[in-house]
C-alpha cells in the first residue's frame, strides 16, 4: 500500500498529542495514512509495553489510519546510526509516502530530537539508490518523500506553518484518550505513579494549544510545524 502521508514518532502516543487532528483531516478527504512508532515505550512510569501496545491499536482505530507499525527499538538507548536509519529506510522504501511527519527538532525527552534527527537522515538516505534494503526477501527500490516536517510536542516551539483542525480535535482527543494509563482519566490506574504528562494541566494544554493556534489563524483549532525547507505556494492566494 502506497502512503501519502507517514506520521513517525519516538513512542506510542507522540502522533496523537501532536499530528492527530491532521491525520483526521486528511483521511477524512480519502488520503492513506500510516503511523511508524520507533519504540514500545516500555520505559513508561506507567503501565507496561503490552499496555501500550494495546493502546496504540486503540488510538489507531479511532483515527482511521491505514496501517501503524512499531519497530520495537529500545526506548531511551536507539541511536541515528546506520542500523537504525535502514530499519526505517525499509518502512519508507515499504510505503512510499510522499510527506512524512517526525518528532519536534528539539523537546524535554532526549527521544524526541533524536529521533527527529534519526527520521530525517532516513528520509534522505532512502532516496539513494547505492543504499541496498530488501523486505521479506525481496530487494526494495529507493524513495525519497517529497516533504519532510516536525510536529511540536513538549516545547513551545515557533511554528513554521500550521493546519486548520477545526471539526477534527475532538477525534484527536479521544485517541489520546485512548491512552488511559499514560494520561490524566478517571479510568486510569490510581496507584500509578505521577508523571509530568498524567496531571489534568497537560491533558488540557493539548486542548488550549490547538485552541490558541487556532485563534492565531482565526479558526477553532490548529497544529503548528516546522520545516526543513522553505514552503512554497503557486501563488499568494494559495495562503488562508
Amino acid at each position: 500500500m502506497k502512503l501519502d502521508i507517514l506520521a513517525v514518532g519516538a513512542h506510542p502516543d507522540d502522533i496523537e498529542l501532536s499530528c492527530a487532528g491532521t491525520l483526521a483531516k486528511e483521511i477524512s478527504t480519502g488520503k492513506k495514512v500510516g503511523v511508524l512508532d520507533l519504540t514500545r515505550g516500555e520505559l513508561g512510569s506507567r503501565g507496561s509495553a503490552e499496555i501500550r501496545d494495546q493502546e496504540a491499536s486503540e488510538a489507531a482505530e479511532i483515527l482511521g489510519l491505514h496501517v501503524r507499525e512499531n519497530l520495537a527499538f529500545r526506548d531511551g538507548f536507539f541511536k541515528n546510526d546506520e542500523f537504525h536509519q535502514k530499519e526505517i529506510i525499509k518502512i519508507i522504501r515499504k510505503y512510499q509516502p510522499d510527506i512524512v511527519l517526525c518528532n519536534a527538532i528539539d523537546d524535554r525527552h532526549i527521544d524526541h530530537g533524536k529521533g527527529s534527527k534519526l527520521t530525517s537522515d532516513a528520509c534522505f538516505l532512502s532516496g539513494l539508490r547505492r543504499i541496498e534494503t530488501e523486505l521479506n526477501g525481496q530487494a526494495q527500490k529507493e524513495w525519497r518523500p517529497k516533504h519532510v516536517y516536525h510536529y511540536i510536542q513538549w516545547k513551545e516551539i515557533e511554528p513554521d506553518f500550521v493546519v486548520d483542525i477545526t471539526g477534527f480535535n475532538d477525534i484527536k482527543m479521544a485517541s489520546v484518550r485512548a491512552y488511559k494509563t499514560q494520561f490524566f482519566s478517571n479510568q486510569g490506574a490510581a496507584d500509578e505513579p505521577q508523571t509530568p504528562i498524567s496531571n489534568k494541566n497537560f491533558y488540557d494544554s493539548i486542548e488550549y494549544r490547538a485552541r490558541n493556534l487556532g485563534r492565531l489563524i482565526g479558526v477553532d483549532h490548529a497544529e503548528g510545524y516546522t520545516t526543513e525547507r522553505y514552503v512554497a505556494v503557486d501563488s499568494v492566494t494559495d495562503l488562508i
